[in-house]
């Protein structure tokens, strides 16, 4: 069986004339026409000389080329061309929940190298955090195939609308793991373990809405591996340092998916799943303000630990006054929606802050 957004059959029913993908693989040549006077009785060659080919008829695509046109072409004008679709799947077009993942990898990575870590190892550490985010964003839409078409932010998702097949859902999970795991190679032992380690988080995540009531807890631990993952990828062990940086990414995402599940709580609801925004209910913006706090504290605690300078302080200040600021937008009642996203994409631009202030920290 070949791969596709639908069968191969109503894929060849799509063809036509102006069809872009035969600009890269043409049909055959078309068969020699019979003669169109009706009265000659001029006699067609029965046998054919050694220098004549006969007629060749016509091959149909084999199904790894229909999946490639798939990809390359759009048959209809009013369609999106597949391609856009398996990168809305992967998330690719909303860089905010990848750089999300990638800043906490990052805090460890440079904390970790007193804030000058090898080239190469940043570069295996953002494209491993695409290509896990990638999967994550995949699995999680597998698994919510049925749920994302009754909520208002989920509704349109590839998966949920039936734009892509479950079959070429999973492939693409899987050439997504497949990358993350050769560049996992990369590491060391310890972190490839690590790696290892995260993965069942990873897949099970989505299931923990349906049981847990928390599941923003379960999404925090997997998030604070690529703490455990990339300090240990630098140092080869972990210390007392990595795990109280890795406990405050555990409490910041707390936060910044708590305030992301807050759009999403009224079709929570009738749908039947949990979050963290309804499981502290009308008390949500405290719990925030609450997860703030023990970050502000938790990253306080390491910069003292590892004696980092000014630099660190001026930015945890600054990240401070910006969780503040959203703790007290929050406890105003009947913000739109949007506004949640927004401050989800906020808190990119803090970590990056604190990114900063730790480079800083360590080098200066």
């Amino acid at each position: 069986m070949g791969l596709g957004v639908s069968s191969w059959s109503s894929v060849a029913g799509r063809r036509s004339s102006g069809d872009y993908f035969y600009l890269f693989f043409p049909h055959p040549k078309p068969h020699t026409p019979l003669p169109q006077n009706p009265t000659s009785h001029t006699p067609l060659p029965q046998n054919p000389t050694p220098h004549t080919q006969p007629p060749t008829p016509h091959t149909p695509l084999t199904p790894s080329f229909y999946f490639l046109r798939e990809i390359m072409t759009i048959s209809q004008p009013d369609l999106e061309p597949t391609w856009m679709t398996i990168i809305r799947l992967l998330r690719w077009d909303k860089p905010a929940g990848r750089l999300i993942l990638m800043v906490p990898a990052l805090w460890a990575v440079f904390l970790a190298a007193d804030g000058v870590p090898p080239l190469p190892l940043i570069g295996v550490i953002i494209l491993g955090t695409l290509a896990t985010s990638a999967a994550g964003c995949v699995v999680n839409d597998l698994w919510d195939r049925d749920i994302d078409p009754q909520v208002d932010r989920t509704r349109n998702r590839p998966l949920a609308a039936r734009a892509l097949s479950i079959k070429v859902g999973l492939i693409i999970a899987l050439i997504a793991f497949f990358c993350a795991a050769i560049l996992a190679l990369y590491l060391n032992f310890l972190s490839f373990c690590l790696c290892v380690a995260a993965v069942p988080l990873i897949i099970c995540y989505p299931l923990a809405k349906r049981f847990f009531p928390v599941p923003q807890l379960v999404l925090s631990l997997a998030w604070g591996f690529a703490v455990l993952i990339c300090w240990s990828a630098v140092t080869g062990s972990l210390n007392s340092n990595t795990f109280i940086l890795w406990g405050a990414v555990i409490f910041w995402t707390l936060a910044f998916d708590t305030i992301y599940a807050l759009s999403d709580r009224e079709d929570d609801l009738k749908v039947g799943i949990n979050s963290s925004a309804i499981f502290f209910g009308k008390y949500a913006p405290e719990a925030v303000g609450v997860f703030f706090a023990i970050t502000v504290g938790l990253l306080a605690w390491e910069g003292q630990k590892m004696q980092l300078s000014a630099s660190f302080w001026l930015g945890l200040g600054l990240a401070a006054i910006a969780w503040l600021r959203q703790y007290q937008l929050l406890r105003q009642s009947d913000l739109p929606k949007p506004v949640y996203g927004q401050m989800f994409g906020q808190n990119v631009w803090v970590g990056f802050i604190l990114l900063a202030a730790m480079i800083g920290g360590s080098y200066f």
